[in-house]
C-alpha cells in the first residue's frame, strides 16, 4: 500500500535508494495498461518499489511471470473493451498507457488497438468526476524520421511514414481532443532496449554467436535510443510534473507544443556503430558489419519475413511496415525539452546500458 501521511512518506523516502526517493511525489493508486509487456513490466516494478499501489491491466492469457512476484493488483480486460476500461480506471489517480500493437497484417488492426483502444482509455478517464493524470507512451514513429541534417524536435510537424506511426499519431490527435477534460502528457520514445526485451535480443544474439551484425541498407543511418530504466524515470517524472497537452486547436500555440516529450540518450550511433557497441558490451574484440548502400536488402528481408509470418499466421515485428521506417533515413530526436522541464536524463552511457543488458541476456541464457 502507498504511504499516505507526510510522516509515512518521509519514512519511505528515507529508506529508498537515492534514485527512487524525493525526486517524485509518491502516488496513491496507479493503473498500468500493457503491463505484461517489456516496458510495462519494468515500469510496474519501479512503481511498486516507489510505494505506489499498482493495478495492472492484463488479459486472461497475458504472461504474468514478471508481474506476479510484485504483488500488484490485476484489472482484467482489453483496451478495445470500453466497459473494461471504465472499470479499470475507476479508482486510479494516475494512468500509464503502454498497451499497443507493434505489428499486424492490416493497417486497420493497428488503428483499432493503438488509436481506438486509446480512445477507450482516455474516454474512461474523462468520465470520472476527477479524471486521473494520463501519461501515454507514443513513439518517435508517430512524429517521423529526422529532418535533413538535424534532430527532430517537438516543434516539428508530425510526418509518420508507416502504418504503425500513423496509428500512433492518430492516438495523439485523440488525446488532444480530450485535453480539456483529462490532464495528458505524451512521451515519444525512440528505440527502447534493456533487460527482458525480446526484439533487440536477436541483434545481440547474432553478434554473440557469429560476430556478425546485419545492417544492410541502414548501416549509415543514425538512431536515438533509450534504456528501459531511463524511460521509466521519464514516465514517472512526467506523471509527477510534466506539462499537459493543450486542447485541440491550441496545441501549437506554444513552441514547442506543450505536453509532448521526446526521450533519448545523448549518443546517436549509426546502426553499424550500434553493432560494434553491442560487440564491446559482449566482450567481442571485433564485429563484422554486413552493409550495403542500397535499401534493396531491407525490402528483400521484409518480403521474406512477411511471407513466413503469413504462413504461420503470426505477424513478425519486422515486415513491410518496418521496412518503410528503416528506409526513411535517420531517426534521431532531441531530449532537451524534457531535460529543461523535468531535469531528467539517462544516468549512464549507452555502452554501460548495453553491458547491463548483455549481462542480463547471458545470465538468463537468452543468447
Amino acid at each position: 500500500m502507498c504511504p499516505r501521511s507526510a510522516r509515512q512518506r518521509d519514512t519511505f523516502n528515507a529508506r529508498c535508494p537515492a534514485d527512487l526517493a524525493g525526486t517524485y511525489s509518491i502516488m496513491a493508486k496507479v493503473l498500468v495498461t500493457g503491463a505484461s509487456g517489456f516496458i510495462g513490466a519494468k515500469l510496474s516494478e519501479r512503481l511498486v518499489a516507489r510505494g505506489d499501489e499498482v493495478t495492472c491491466l492484463v488479459r486472461p492469457k497475458s504472461n504474468r511471470v514478471a508481474l506476479d512476484p510484485l504483488g500488484v493488483h490485476y484489472a482484467w480486460g482489453d483496451v478495445r473493451d470500453a466497459d473494461a476500461m471504465r472499470a479499470a480506471v475507476a479508482e486510479a489517480e494516475v494512468v500509464f498507457h503502454l498497451a499497443g500493437l507493434a505489428s499486424a497484417f492490416r493497417a486497420q488492426d493497428l488503428m483499432r488497438v493503438n488509436c481506438d483502444g486509446f480512445r477507450n482509455v482516455v474516454s474512461a478517464c474523462a468520465d470520472r468526476d476527477r479524471p486521473p493524470v494520463l501519461v501515454s507512451v507514443s513513439s518517435l514513429a508517430a512524429a517521423g524520421p529526422s529532418p535533413p541534417g538535424r534532430e527532430r524536435t517537438e516543434s516539428d510537424p508530425a510526418e509518420p511514414v508507416s502504418n504503425y506511426g500513423r496509428a500512433k499519431r492518430a492516438a495523439e490527435l485523440v488525446a488532444e481532443q480530450f485535453a480539456d477534460r483529462v490532464p495528458i502528457t505524451i512521451v515519444r520514445p525512440p528505440i527502447v532496449f534493456g533487460e527482458g526485451d525480446t526484439q533487440m535480443r536477436n541483434v545481440f544474439r547474432s553478434i554473440f554467436r557469429y560476430g556478425v551484425h546485419v545492417a544492410l541498407g541502414v548501416a549509415g543511418s543514425h538512431y536515438s535510443l533509450i534504456h528501459v530504466d531511463d524511460l521509466c524515470d521519464s514516465l514517472i517524472a512526467c506523471a509527477a510534473a510534466g506539462k499537459r497537452l493543450a486542447p485541440a486547436g491550441t496545441a501549437q500555440v506554444t513552441n514547442p507544443p506543450q505536453g509532448y516529450y521526446f526521450v533519448a540518450a545523448d549518443e546517436q550511433p549509426t546502426f553499424g556503430e550500434l553493432g560494434i557497441l553491442i560487440g564491446k558490451s559482449l566482450g567481442r574484440q571485433s564485429v563484422r558489419v554486413l552493409k550495403s548502400k542500397s535499401t534493396a536488402g531491407i525490402w528483400t528481408a521484409a518480403a521474406m519475413a512477411e511471407g513466413i509470418s503469413r504462413l504461420r499466421g503470426q505477424p513478425y515485428i519486422f515486415n513491410f511496415d518496418k521496412a518503410r521506417e528503416a528506409s526513411a533515413g535517420n531517426w534521431v530526436c532531441s531530449p532537451q525539452t524534457i531535460r529543461r522541464d523535468l531535469h531528467v536524463a539517462p544516468r549512464v552511457s549507452v555502452l554501460d546500458r548495453l553491458r547491463q543488458t548483455s549481462n542480463w541476456y547471458l545470465q538468463k541464457k537468452w543468447l
